[in-house]
């Protein structure tokens, strides 16, 4: 059987006061923590006070869970209840506050803005240093101006961002584009390929002889996507059995380009630069700056129905007129 909140409550105040009587036989020989609070034995007088105590103790519940997720060692729990004292007892001395919010902003740059940011600048030529990032910090916030200034700090980081990042992506990312560029470059001399003013090139496979798709229609196409190296990225086969439906303006632009020229009926190749493609994007196993190669057929225009107009009543029949015999 269950025991109510009120004996629980108790017997916690009971064990309690045990406890802090034994407590002083045991640590003689420790030194006395001055910095202990004496607590009060808790006393539920009404309903308010058990309805209280109790919530207290359910709003702990994953707390272990979440304290083990932030990097605290649950064995010095009594630390964290000191901190959490601490805190509670501040009620609202301004500089107590402010010092306890900058605890708070360390732990957050320490725990989340430091790691990312190192990370950011893994495998480039340069690394963030915690410390420097620490002290720049506080600098600026304390008002001191004497390496750099904010505005000075903020074009100089924003550069050395950019710069690494592009040295980043050419490392990991400059034969991928170079040989995106060489296939479209050995394509020029083929004469059965037509090139665009945007860079599109494409060859018409099928030449069909319908409608051309404007940029809001949605359209009906299958496809194959493959990479410069022939592998096969994706194709309209890997999602059922019949073509697939998407506005002409709603995918890359080498496709919108093309779809706006192809009569419905047509089959192109086309042969798309990275700029017309997905550009910098890691599209997983699209690598960023890859030149793309599609086949593409254009089965139709998907329209909506054209609303009929309603059809007119047909006109009642009136009732025959029954000619009655002439009176005398």
């Amino acid at each position: 059987m269950k025991k109510t909140i009120l004996t629980i409550a108790l017997a916690i105040v009971a064990s309690a006061s045990f406890t802090t009587a034994t407590a002083g036989k045991k640590d003689k020989k420790k030194k006395e923590d001055k910095t202990a609070v004496v607590l009060q034995p808790v006393k539920l007088l009404n309903g308010s006070d058990s309805t209280s105590y109790a919530a207290g103790k359910y709003i702990t519940e994953g707390l272990y869970g979440f304290l083990r997720q932030q990097g605290v060692d649950t064995a010095y729990m009594a630390d964290f209840v000191a901190g959490f004292r601490e805190v509670l007892s501040l009620k609202d001395d301004p500089r107590q506050k402010a010092r306890v919010t900058g605890m708070q902003i360390a732990e957050q740059v320490r725990q989340g803005m430091l790691p990312r940011m190192k990370q950011e600048f893994t495998e480039t030529p340069d690394t963030i240093v915690p410390d420097l990032l620490f002290r720049a910090f506080t600098d600026e916030l304390s008002g001191d101006n004497s390496v750099m200034t904010s505005q000075q700090a903020q074009t100089l980081y924003k550069q050395k961002q950019q710069w690494n990042k592009t040295q980043k992506e050419e490392r990991l990312y400059g034969p991928n584009r170079e040989a995106g560029r060489r296939y479209l470059e050995s394509l020029r001399s083929n004469d059965s390929i037509i090139r665009t003013e945007s860079g599109l090139m494409y060859k018409v496979l099928v030449q069909g002889n319908g409608e051309v798709p404007q940029r809001t229609d949605k359209v009906l196409v299958n496809y194959e996507g493959r990479l410069v190296d022939g592998t096969v990225f994706d194709a309209s086969r890997k999602h059922g059995d019949k073509p697939l439906s998407f506005r002409a303006d709603q995918v890359i632009k080498g496709w919108t380009e093309a779809l706006t020229m192809m009569p419905v009926g047509s089959k192109w190749q086309l042969y798309i630069p990275y700029e017309l493609a997905y550009g910098e994007r890691d599209m997983g196993n699209i690598k960023p700056f890859s030149a793309l190669i599609f086949d593409v057929e254009l089965v139709g225009i998907d329209k909506p129905a054209e609303a009929q107009p309603a059809a007119t009543p047909a006109p009642k029949a009136k009732p025959a007129v029954k000619k009655g015999k002439k009176r005398k």
